[in-house]
């Protein structure tokens, strides 16, 4: 067993997730485990991240419902 995945979930390391901010908004970003995904509530976007690296593109991001 890994040590960097936890459910089969990469483990990411807490600061670094916290120094991230919305391109769009600079504002704060929450992380979303089970989505994969870091969350403006602001821009009301979601960043994806893939093969554990966060795609922060405004294009790239999906967008949150109402």
């Amino acid at each position: 067993m890994s040590n960097d995945t936890v459910d089969n979930a990469p483990v990411y390391d807490r600061k670094m997730l916290e120094a991230l901010v919305c391109p769009h908004t600079q504002g704060t970003l929450r992380y979303d485990a089970e989505r994969q995904e870091l969350v403006s509530p602001g821009a009301k976007l979601a960043y994806p991240i893939r093969n554990g690296i966060p795609v922060m593109l405004v294009d790239e991001a999906r967008r949150l419902e109402e």
